[in-house]
């Protein structure tokens, strides 16, 4: 078992020198040097110190109004603009080829909300708004939901649920409604930010 244990500790270690001065990615959450407390209070997302970067995604789609299914992989570079302004560029590839969506995103950090642009080179575009929720784990989740736009002779609306799991990970719950009709999911994607 000390066998066992020893070498244990000198694998961590190992692996700890093997990152040298590569810095660690650290949640938003502080450390309170103690367990949190239905009082304590949830952060502030920091938009800049989660999003700035390059981020890469993947994606298996059903068959929408909007793309044939398949699978789409691509990245997505977040940048600052100004203030409380970021755009964010996605280069996609999927089924129909290469795409490019760009996005202009303004968060109000203080009223949690945010709301984006977006324009799609396949054609549409679209105004998404909502609020930004979080938990004294550290866990902050983003939920767009869009204006009505038409798109091949169809009235669409989205909500996109950001789930930001990890300081390098998020999750979309995606969901589309055609023509009035309910709901339904469009799957549940990754990004993962490259450190």
């Amino acid at each position: 078992m000390r066998r066992h244990l020893a070498w244990s500790a000198l694998t961590i270690a190992l692996a700890a020198s093997a990152l040298g001065a590569q810095e660690v990615p650290k949640g938003q959450m502080p450390t309170l040097g103690r367990a949190t407390q239905t009082g304590d209070e949830v952060p502030l997302l920091d938009f800049d110190a989660y999003f700035v970067g390059k981020w890469t995604f993947e994606w298996s789609l059903p068959e929408t109004a909007l793309a044939p299914a398949g699978d789409y992989t691509g990245t997505t570079v977040y940048k600052k603009v100004d203030g409380r302004f970021y755009e964010a560029v996605t280069e996609g590839h999927g089924p129909a080829g290469a795409f490019t969506i760009r996005e202009l995103i303004a968060y109000h950090r203080e009223n949690k909300t945010l709301a984006r642009q977006i324009t799609d080179s396949r054609g549409h575009g679209r105004l998404e708004f909502g609020p930004v929720g979080g938990d004294l784990g550290g866990i902050y989740n983003l939920h767009y939901e869009s204006a009505p736009f038409a798109y091949g002779g169809k009235t669409i609306r989205l909500k996109n649920t950001l789930r930001l799991m990890s300081p390098l990970a998020y999750r979309v719950a995606a969901s589309i409604s055609v023509d009035g009709g309910p709901f339904t999911n469009l799957g549940n994607p990754w990004w993962r930010k490259n450190p």
